[in-house]
């Protein structure tokens, strides 16, 4: 039974400093509003409803929406999978992207956000490694592509010396012309 608390008390642990890590790349403000994918059990989201203005949670699994429903008052819950909803419409005014996102997931959902919430200035998403390596890989590398293009193009790594599969991201100025990030190309 003891071996059991250690262990419970470890993962406590781990959680906290995962979570004030992510707070620190996403750097939170009170005056923030996060559009949280993945929020599962609430967790992270019952942190940044703490500390910023608003939190919009977009969650796949439905039977998981009693453990957020108490996630906090300025936190507002949506049920439904972040690739088909209109995630520019459930949080209009989101500045900030906080993701806990599966493989599968983690391109297209990156991807789309960056052309698709032109409000977004800073991501930061937790993804396996060989996803986060093709998304700032370099070219001539086995994991550079199309996506690797993308992602480098419209937003910059911020926080290189972070080698774990947890990255930020932000918004890089537009371009001369003023096309790119947002314009339909």
């Amino acid at each position: 039974m003891a071996d059991g608390r250690k262990a419970v008390d470890y993962l406590r642990g781990v959680t906290a400093d995962l979570h004030q890590t992510r707070g620190r790349l996403a750097e939170l403000d009170p005056g923030d509003v996060v559009l949280e994918i993945g929020p599962g059990h609430g967790v992270l989201t019952r942190y940044l409803a703490a500390r910023v203005a608003r939190v919009y949670a977009v969650e796949l699994d439905a039977s998981l929406e009693p453990h957020l429903r108490d996630a906090g008052e300025n936190v507002t819950l949506h049920l439904g999978d972040a690739l088909r909803l209109d995630l520019a419409a459930l949080a209009p005014d989101a500045g900030k992207l906080v993701a806990n996102l599966p493989y599968n997931v983690a391109t297209p959902l990156i991807v789309e956000s960056l052309d698709g919430l032109p409000g977004i200035g800073l991501w930061c998403v937790m993804v396996q490694r060989e996803g986060a390596d093709r998304l700032f890989a370099a070219p001539r590398t086995t994991a550079y592509g199309a996506v690797s293009v993308l992602v480098q193009l419209v937003a910059e790594r911020t926080s290189p010396a972070v080698k774990a599969a947890l990255t930020d991201l932000h918004a890089a100025p537009a371009p001369a012309g003023g096309r790119g990030r947002g314009s339909g190309t």
